[in-house]
């Protein structure tokens, strides 16, 4: 089986929509099929490749919009000719990231033209944030609009999470059903020992330092320089926050280490060394990855109530759970998991247990492969 992935951006690009796909693309290809993997250009990638784990991938030309957030295809005879060769493999089925993306429109009509059945899977509780007034409404105008036109297509709609299929009636949508984000445990703790790194020696930190992790994308909404100064306000911890963004220079000035584009070993490695894993996000996630890799850590979790936290920590004997983004607030939650280590250390090894029980890659690609081969 032949399965196209269309997802507007995509690794080396970090984010959870870009490893939620290359992990289904890679389970697609270790179960003896051919995954296809459409995405934007990035400078210095070639247009067309098949990279090590076997998945096939097209970059098509685009405009990077909203500072690359937002990719737009870039009408002319580079996208004509790789549409082309795309085209003339035979796909088998296609799964859509995301209902917000022009590059998401298109394919599901391109899809519905051929005749080949699609599914689209939405990551999002909320509004793409493009700021307020007029920009706001332009942006909720759009997204309602290009929602239309892809239901039209008539492909079925599912959610990462429950609070995403519950987000979706606000466009007239009844969800297919939930195809939940995941990780693979054994990866995660396989690659915690890729070339190890003591993250306490390598920036310098006494070996007693409490660490606080923050992993994501450095922008406002995601509420990383309110952390920052929650955790600056706590003695003897730091924080380390993996990402990058326009926040970095205002997150280093507030004392936070920010050592920029990490590997995901990297990423992996500071989860399970930190005392605490904090997302006080204000952004309308649909299923943080960060999360789940956390909980696949073992790191006590600190965040917002956010998509996908009531699945994967529906009480308090898994994780805490912020009242608002706060920097006190922020503080306070820290203060009660770092002075009580060994509670902490509970409610993580419960968080894990609930994730292996519910949330990895390959149960969701079963999922996904009984949907089209039924289709």
């Amino acid at each position: 089986m032949t399965i196209c992935f269309f997802s507007a951006q995509y690794l080396p690009t970090p984010g959870g929509v870009e490893r939620y796909t290359w992990n289904l693309a890679l389970r697609c290809v270790r179960s003896g099929g051919r995954a296809i993997v459409v995405t934007s250009a990035l400078p210095g990638l070639p247009d067309h490749e098949t990279d090590a784990d076997g998945i096939e991938i097209y970059r098509l030309p685009v405009f990077a919009a909203m500072g690359g957030r937002f990719p737009v295809l870039r009408p002319g005879r580079a996208l004509r000719a790789l549409t082309r060769q795309l085209w003339r493999h035979k796909i088998d089925f296609c799964v859509i990231q995301t209902r917000m993306y022009v590059q998401s429109l298109w394919a599901a009509w391109a899809a519905k033209r051929r005749g080949i059945p699609a599914l689209v899977i939405d990551h999002s509780t909320g509004y793409m944030p493009v700021g307020g007034g007029l920009v706001g409404l332009a942006g909720r105008v759009y997204e309602q609009t290009v929602c239309r036109l892809i239901r039209a297509a008539g492909h079925p709609f599912y959610g990462v999470s429950a609070a995403v299929c519950r987000w979706l009636r606000s466009f007239g949508i009844t969800a297919a059903g939930c195809l939940p984000n995941a990780v693979d445990p054994a990866a995660l703790d396989a690659e915690a020992g890729q070339d190890p790194l003591d993250w306490r020696a390598a920036l310098w930190l006494a070996p007693s330092t409490r660490l606080v992790a923050f992993v994501g994308r450095l922008i406002p909404e995601k509420g990383a320089a309110a952390l920052a100064e929650a955790a600056a306000a706590l003695p003897g911890t730091a924080l380390v926050a993996l990402g990058t963004g326009p926040e970095e220079d205002r997150l280093r000035a507030a004392g936070a280490h920010v050592p920029g584009a990490v590997s995901h070993a990297r990423v992996v490695q500071l989860l399970r060394q930190a005392d605490c894993y904090c997302l006080p996000t204000r952004y309308a996630e649909g299923f943080p990855t960060t999360l789940l890799e956390a909980a696949a850590c073992g790191c006590p979790i600190v965040c917002t109530p956010t998509a996908g936290t009531e699945e994967l920590l529906p009480g308090p004997e898994y994780g805490t759970l912020l009242a608002d983004t706060r920097p006190e607030t922020i503080r306070a939650a820290l203060q009660t998991v770092l002075d009580d280590p060994a509670a902490a250390r509970r409610r993580a090894a419960a968080a894990r247990a609930r994730l292996e029980a519910h949330f990895t890659w390959d149960a969701v690609f079963a999922t996904i492969k009984a949907i089209a081969g039924g289709a």
